[in-house]
């Protein structure tokens, strides 16, 4: 390995560790199959804070800030869904790290 690798490899693994928030939107069957708690759950195992919720459009958003490799780790799992859901589409926005949670709820 390189010395540039090296370094490349050293500011990725600092990358994933940097804090951040990401505002996610989740659209398809999404709604009245359990996916708000699916995604409690696995915020929550992953140490993340935030929200999730139902929105009038029937997709769900999603606010979690942590470190971006565990957010990152959560969208992966968003795009999959829970047993009885279907996603059909994941949008993400990356934000600064606000620190405004304490932990991860579902919010109605």
């Amino acid at each position: 390995m390189t010395s540039i690798q090296r370094i490349a490899e050293q500011l990725q693994k600092k990358k994933t560790k940097m804090k951040t928030s990401a505002h996610i939107i989740v659209s398809g069957l999404v709604q009245g199959v359990g996916f708000r708690w699916f995604v409690e759950r696995e915020a929550k195992t992953l140490g993340l804070t935030g929200f999730v919720r139902n929105l009038y459009s029937g997709e769900v958003e999603v606010k979690a800030e942590g470190e971006r490799g565990l957010i990152e780790e959560l969208i992966a799992s968003l795009k999959v869904g829970n047993r009885m859901s279907n996603v059909v589409d994941v949008k993400i926005s990356w934000t600064e790290f606000e620190n405004k949670y304490k932990n991860f709820q579902i919010r109605i």
